[in-house]
């Protein structure tokens, strides 16, 4: 049975926040594969993506993702981890991808800081391509997706915990 939780989604959704809360409600561990990156390499994902460029921070978020070893864990993933295939099969792998979605207004109105944020975004790119490139393979890896526009994060936490359950109980 796959005893972990994946979140994934764009930067801004809150992955991190709800996990926390998350990983409280179901009585999991809590990991942010963004810190684990950051502790692993030594570095800040923004000083990554500098001095490594976006393919370099990719193949690194790809590699440390798919060696990543959890048990009863919430794991938030960097928004740009479904780039990584190997990542991605290891994570379907291990836990359920649970699509944490929100509307492109929503993050825009979050996201101030790409580049302090670590956001892996191509030169020229802009926030809304980069939202409609992301939200096709969010959808693709997804088993579980949870739309949350207006709601808190104790809501989102409400309506994730019957549908992981569920999820996990037709497994």
């Amino acid at each position: 049975m796959k005893n972990n939780i994946v979140l994934i989604g764009m930067p801004g959704v809150g992955k991190s926040s709800a996990g926390v809360v998350l990983a409280k409600a179901m009585g999991y561990h809590f990991v942010d594969s963004d810190i684990v990156i950051q502790h692993k390499e030594g570095r800040l994902l923004s000083d990554i993506i500098e001095e490594c460029g976006n393919d370099g921070f990719l193949k690194i978020e790809d590699r440390i993702n798919s060696e990543l070893e959890a048990d009863k864990t919430v794991i938030a993933t960097g928004g740009s981890v479904i780039y990584g295939k190997n990542a991605m099969e290891h994570l379907k792998e291990i836990g359920i991808v649970v699509y944490l979605k929100a509307e492109f207004a929503t993050i825009n109105e979050r996201l101030s800081n790409l580049k302090g944020r670590g956001v892996a975004i191509k030169e020229g790119q802009t926030l809304k391509d980069l939202y409609d490139e992301r939200c096709v393979l969010y959808e693709k890896y997804a088993d579980i997706t949870v739309p949350l526009d207006g709601m808190s994060i104790e809501e989102t936490v409400g309506t994730l915990v019957p549908l992981i359950v569920k999820f996990q109980r037709n497994e």
